[in-house]
């Protein structure tokens, strides 16, 4: 029995938007490691979170819940300890479990035989660890460090004679952006295509878009995301806006390094330093944009080159060890990111380069190699996909779906049609207002509340980068009035309620 039930090894990144997957077809990176997975299994092409925020995210995951009825709505508020995660019910079946990277919440995480996490965000650069008897500072970076600890766990470490379930958790690409030295390197000399709405107006859509902070032009920092030294700053101050700085945005990132690091980092630090001096000064506001979205895109995807890379070193051992064929591998991120579309970084909408996530499982002998699957498919499902797949009953108070009729072939026997979200961290950093929305294959109802009352309506076939929204257009009347049926019933279906709006609107304040 042991030998037959599969081997779990969950990968999940941060941030990882899907448009810097070569698998998803993108114009900015090669993920040849990621894509392996996409080769050899299933790729999900409307895969998709239930609250674009990290900690959320990771809550619902583990839950099999929405962040309503886990608690963990947001960043601040606590997640509910007395909730029931799947790794505890893995480990109570008699799978090894361990987890290595970012949890972001909690510093005991529950289920798991063997965990080094990072506290927080965690640090690229010499990283802290906490483990159940204390906690380390590792010299290194944090990509190449967690991938070090998951193949230690999986050669020396584990229990050869148990099936075991792996969570291996990377920090990149989340903000601030710091490549490994030679990746800085690599990155800072390339440019990259820009997005078609760099310099979207937001016209046509509603308050949430023209109010949101996180244009990259306004609201991206000098120090902390473009890597401009504070002496630069002040040396500049007179040609400089007026940006909110965090105070140590750039020393507490680099002082983390030591000085053989720093002789690493400093030749494209000078340059980078250099060449704003040079130019900026002399920029319209249009090409100052662009150079932020440059230096934004060759650290974000510096960062992403060292995921793939560490991401090809389990699978090759993997592979080489002979655990490929009985293990069930699973990319994917906690949710998805803008990378400069709409004039955005960051996520927290419902629109999708924010609400979509990349999602590949490879499964030998189980799944189709090189398939795609169009579903409306969910983090909230991962829980019960996972128990099912290692024959582990799930608990009634799940709310997602086993995507193993999915991963099967088995399209017949999947019944969802929509899909439910809902975003609550406002007022706060980047000030995306309250949403809730349903979305199905065609279609995306949104609505914004709290300080405003405003309903949105996306056709996503026909405008598939959202430019338009209507609602109020007469050709969609009958389409708005079964949408507002549909999610009525979502709502009644997932426990949701204006009650719980009121309630968490008044924990806020």
């Amino acid at each position: 029995m042991e030998k037959t039930r599969p081997n779990i090894l969950f990968i999940m990144s941060d941030d990882h938007a899907y448009q810097a997957i070569s698998a998803y077809g993108s114009n900015l990176i090669q993920t040849p490691n990621i894509d392996r997975i996409a080769q050899e299994g299933l790729l999900f092409t409307n895969a998709c979170v239930s609250n674009s925020i990290c900690a959320p995210s990771r809550a619902t995951i583990l839950t099999g819940k929405h962040t309503h009825l886990n608690g963990k709505i947001d960043n601040r508020m606590p997640f509910d300890t007395t909730q029931v995660t799947f790794p505890q019910l893995f480990q109570k079946a008699g799978y090894q479990t361990a987890m290595f990277g970012k949890l972001h919440f909690g510093n005991n995480p529950k289920g798991v035989d063997d965990f080094m996490i990072l506290p927080g965000q965690g640090h690229y650069i010499n990283p802290r660890f906490l483990k159940s008897d204390g906690d380390t500072v590792i010299t290194g970076y944090v990509t190449d460090i967690i991938t070090d600890l998951t193949l230690d766990w999986l050669d020396n470490k584990r229990d050869k004679e148990k099936p075991f379930m792996m969570m291996y958790l990377h920090k990149a690409p989340h903000r601030p952006w710091w490549p490994s030295p030679e990746k800085f390197a690599e990155f800072s000399k390339k440019k990259f295509p820009e997005p078609s709405t760099l310099f979207d107006d937001y016209s046509n859509r509603g308050t949430a878009a023209k109010t949101a902070e996180m244009n990259l032009y306004s609201h991206m920092m000098y120090g902390h995301d473009s890597k401009i030294r504070p002496e630069t700053l002040l040396e500049m101050a007179n040609v400089l806006p007026e940006v909110k700085e965090f105070p140590n945005g750039f020393y507490g990132p680099y002082n983390r390094a030591n000085e053989a690091q720093k002789r690493l980092y400093d030749p494209v630090l000078d340059s980078i330093n250099q060449d704003f001096k040079k130019n900026w000064p002399g920029m319209s506001d249009e090409e100052k944009m662009q150079w932020k979205y440059q230096r934004y895109m060759q650290d974000y995807l510096g960062t992403i080159s060292s995921v793939d890379d560490n991401v090809g070193r389990v699978l090759d051992y993997l592979k080489e060890s002979g655990l490929e064929e009985n293990t069930i591998v699973v990319y994917t991120s906690d949710q998805g990111f803008y990378l400069g579309e709409h004039g955005w970084f960051d996520k927290r909408f419902i629109y999708d380069e924010s609400f979509k996530t990349p999602l590949l499982i490879r499964w030998p002998n189980e799944i189709q190699p090189g398939t795609k699957n169009k579903e409306m498919v969910q983090n909230l499902d991962f829980a019960q996909t996972f128990l099912d797949a290692a024959g582990i009953q799930a608990p009634s108070d799940m709310q997602g779906e086993s995507l193993m009729p999915l991963l099967k072939g088995q399209d017949s026997l999947w019944t969802r049609e929509a899909v439910y979200y809902h975003y609550y961290e406002y007022p706060a950093v980047h000030m995306v207002k309250r949403h809730y929305g349903i979305v199905t294959k065609e279609y995306k109802l949104v609505h914004f509340y709290h300080d405003v009352d405003e309903w949105e309506l996306y056709d996503r076939l026909k405008d598939p980068q959202e430019l338009e929204n209507v609602y109020n257009d007469p050709d969609y009347k009958d389409v708005v009035t079964e949408l507002h049926k549909k999610l009525t019933e979502l709502r009644i279906k997932y426990k949701d309620s204006e009650l719980l709006d009121k309630k968490y609107i008044e924990m806020y304040e």
